[in-house]
Parts: C-alpha cells; structure tokens; sequence
C-alpha cells in the first residue's frame, strides 16, 4: 500500500518535475557549458576552455562590477534583516489594527520592482522630497542618483524598502512559536527588555535569520531591475552591478559565452558565501 501511494505521489509530482528540469536545472547546465565556448548568435560555437574565466580575470571592468556589487550586499544584506527584526518585534504583539500594519508593511515585497524604481527615482532627484528634506534640515541636496558616491547607498534604501516585508513574514512567523511561558519567567526573574531578547529570543531565531542572510544575500548579488530602471549602471559605472555586466555582455554585446562566464562566477560565489554564513550562523542547527 505505501509503494502504490509512493508511486500515485510521484505521477502527480511528475509534471512539476519535468518542467523544473526543463526550465531550471537543463539552463543551469547549458550556461555552466556556454562559460566554455566562444557562442554568439548566428554564428558558429566553438570550445574555448578556460579562454572566458581567464578574459574575465584580466577585465578590470568585471572586477570593478564585483566591488560594487560586494559593496551594496554588505549594506543591503544586514539592513534589511534589521529592518525586518524591528518591524517584526513591532507586530509581534496584538494591538487594535496590528492586521492593517502586517499588511501594509509587507505591501513593498509585492510592488513590482520597474514602479518602484520608477517612484525612487523621482523621490532621489534633484527636485524630489528627499533631496528637499535635506535642504530644510541644512543637509546637501541635489540628486543622490546623479551622486557617484551616493548613487549605491540610494539603491540599498530601495532594496531595504522592497525586501524587509518578506524578512518581517518569516521572523513573524518564528517568533509566534516561541513560548510565552519563557519570557514570562525571564521577566519574573528580573531580566530586562534587551536579556530577554538576546537569552531567549535571539537563540530561537538564529535558524529564521540564517535563512534570511543566504535568501538576502542571493537576492542582492542578482539584483537588476532597479540598477536598469534608476541608474542604467551610472553614472560613470558608480552602480555598475555584475548581473548588468552579464546582461550588457548577452543582449548589447551578444557574448554569449563571456555572459556565462560571468555568471558561473556569481554562481560559485554566491554558493561560497552561503557556505560561510553556514558555518558561522547555522553550526547550531
């Protein structure tokens, strides 16, 4: 009976397979192969080695997208946990409308990122409210996204603003396992707001936030869309990503093969950093 039932699973199980291998795994593979040869459109595909790897180490243009891209996912990354920890402290408790709070602050995760590049550019230009909030507190104003320095730490309040909603979903959801019965004791016992959080909140957490910190970090080594639709890479390549290096090198340049080259790097390097974020937040569990 549990053989039939295995088998009726996996019939129903089957399609859904069969389209992961078709649109997932096989163009994982084939981009993993086309990082090999000299491919481009019309033209004949020929096997190049390690010609790619060796042209993208010699490419200052690809080691400057790298550490732009670094720079923004090392801000990115922690703020939006921190930003989805506090908010999901805030609705942790029930409070009349806490339902309408949940609500409106996971709204951002479901906003398409091209009108949210759209609305951020408008706030970060010269005239926008940012940049006339400045003004009226004595701060420099004009442009952030015209700003070479100011240009990345523009797009990390758009991926905080963007992605907390999620974080905040998944630590909500965390923290309303945690026993009541733990904290009520802690607090019998003396211990304070912060002991509370830090001896029994935090520990009970820790899978929660090493979930968010690979998720957070793969989603900001990939990101795109507001890097296309604010910046375009500028201004004098200040926000110049690696995933618009692939993108400029595939469909400006139609380097096939140099594209894939780029993004097996941004594979294995991914893969690296959530095997380190393994090691050190995850070792528990």
């Amino acid at each position: 009976m549990r053989r039939r039932e295995a088998r009726i699973g996996l019939l129903f199980v089957l399609p859904v397979l069969l389209l992961f291998l078709a649109f997932r795994f096989g163009p994982a593979i084939a981009g993993g192969l086309l990082a090999f040869t000299d491919y481009t459109i019309g033209a004949e595909t020929s096997w190049t080695g390690l010609d790619n790897l060796q042209r993208m180490v010699d490419d200052p243009l690809f080691w400057r997208a790298l550490r732009t891209t670094l720079i923004y996912s090392v801000l990115a990354v922690p703020l939006s946990i921190l930003a989805a920890l506090g908010m999901a402290l805030l609705v942790r408790r029930s409070f009349r409308g806490v339902k309408l709070f949940r609500s409106m602050f996971f709204l951002p995760v479901v906003t398409s990122l091209v009108l949210a590049g759209i609305v951020f550019t408008w706030i970060f230009s010269a005239d926008g409210p940012w940049s006339s909030l400045l003004g009226a507190v004595g701060l420099p104003s004009g442009s952030w996204l015209s700003d070479t320095t100011l240009v990345v730490p523009a797009l990390v309040i758009v991926a905080v603003w963007t992605r907390f909603g999620f974080g905040m979903l998944i630590l909500l959801a965390r923290l309303q396992d945690i026993p009541r019965e733990l904290e009520e004791a802690a607090l019998t016992d003396g211990a304070n707001a912060w002991h509370r959080f830090r001896y029994i909140v935090l520990p009970e957490l820790k899978p929660a936030l090493f979930f968010l910190a690979v998720i957070e970090t793969t989603v900001s080594f990939q990101v795109f869309d507001t890097v296309y639709v604010m910046t375009g890479g500028g201004p004098a390549q200040s926000s110049y990503m690696l995933v618009f290096q692939l993108y400029d090198q595939a469909f400006r340049y139609f380097d096939f093969g140099y594209a894939s080259a780029i993004g097996l790097a941004l594979f294995v390097m991914t893969l690296v950093v959530a095997l380190i974020q393994r090691l050190t937040l995850g070792r528990d569990r």
